[in-house]
């Protein structure tokens, strides 16, 4: 006999719990290396290299304060002659035997991340809204055989192509500046965006614009104040995408850049402590990295999921 008090697309209860301690497993598995971060740049220089690992310790900043400053090692004596440290970080370093040199250069990588990644997410998203678009609502020869030509330049590895970018940039001056770690990381994301965006524009009734354009509107103008309101989702879901690239872009930024437009991924690992990598100023800067990006996509979190499923259900 059937049973027909649910409908037949309805999952039912066993499902639903299994799906949901599945989606909290898998939860629970990709949020451990993050929490481990995170917490390692609260574990004191020493606390952060103990094995077995110390799950629980007692909290400190000296991962953030050797993140911010440089410190030089001084003798005893040296140490003895100087005044009273004013502040808590300066205490804190002064019990390592150092005191504080400078600060360090992380404001400076830390900036030229925010410049490059969302310069590049911004060239991105304007050029590819307006090659998808012209893709969308225009005959071009061989349509199909140039937007496959286009997401063929994203099946290989960008690395594959560093070597001559490289000899090209320093011909054309373009090597460690904001500016050409900006233009390589627009191309490489450009074809990503158009083909996601066109699918947008597709979804988009030509029907409004045309409107538009009888009112008075040129076709640029429908396209700005008509079509690209009406693409917000899909902009948005792009702009993610390719923030994510832009702003965790290692092998670029260490070929290309040294110090004018180095980035944090590649500075972040070089960083130096006693007998080796501080791993609990590593662990501060990577927490202070994850910051811009997660709140770029908690911002557009709804437009990132209705543009993932954007034309998945057809009325």
């Amino acid at each position: 006999m059937v049973d027909t008090s649910r409908s037949p697309t309805e999952s039912s209860g066993f499902s639903r719990k299994l799906a949901a301690l599945i989606i909290i497993i898998y939860a629970v598995v990709t949020l451990i290396p993050i929490t481990w971060i995170i917490l390692t740049g609260f574990k004191s220089v020493t606390s952060s290299i103990t094995y077995p690992p110390e799950v629980f310790f007692e909290p400190s900043l000296e991962g953030y304060v050797n993140l911010f400053t440089t410190r030089t090692r001084q003798s005893q004596e040296y140490l003895e002659a100087l005044p009273p440290p004013e502040t808590w970080y300066e205490e804190l370093v002064r019990s390592r035997e150092m005191v504080i040199a400078g600060p360090s250069k992380f404001f400076g990588r830390y900036a030229n991340s925010l410049i490059i990644g969302f310069g590049a997410t911004f060239l991105s998203v304007f050029l590819g809204a307006l090659a998808a678009y012209a893709f969308s609502r225009f005959k071009i020869p061989l349509k199909d055989d140039l937007m496959f030509f286009i997401l063929s330049t994203r099946m290989f590895p960008p690395i594959a192509v560093a070597v001559p970018i490289f000899i090209m940039y320093r011909k054309i001056g373009l090597g460690d500046t904001h500016l050409g770690m900006i233009i390589l990381y627009t191309v490489v994301n450009l074809s990503l965006a158009v083909w996601l965006l066109k699918g947008f524009m597709d979804e988009i009734p030509r029907e409004y614009e045309e409107a538009a354009m009888i009112d008075g509107y040129t076709r640029m103008g429908a396209f700005f104040k008509i079509v690209l309101p009406q693409a917000t989702t899909g902009i948005a879901a792009t702009a993610i995408f390719c923030m994510i690239f832009s702003w965790n872009e290692y092998a670029f930024a260490v070929l290309l850049t040294q110090f004018n437009a180095q980035t944090a991924p590649p500075f972040i690992p070089t960083i130096i402590g006693e007998g080796g990598q501080d791993w609990s100023a590593i662990g501060a800067g990577t927490t202070l990295f994850l910051i811009p990006v997660m709140i770029f996509t908690v911002v557009l979190r709804k437009h990132l999921l209705r543009g993932i499923t954007f034309g998945a259900v057809r009325k």
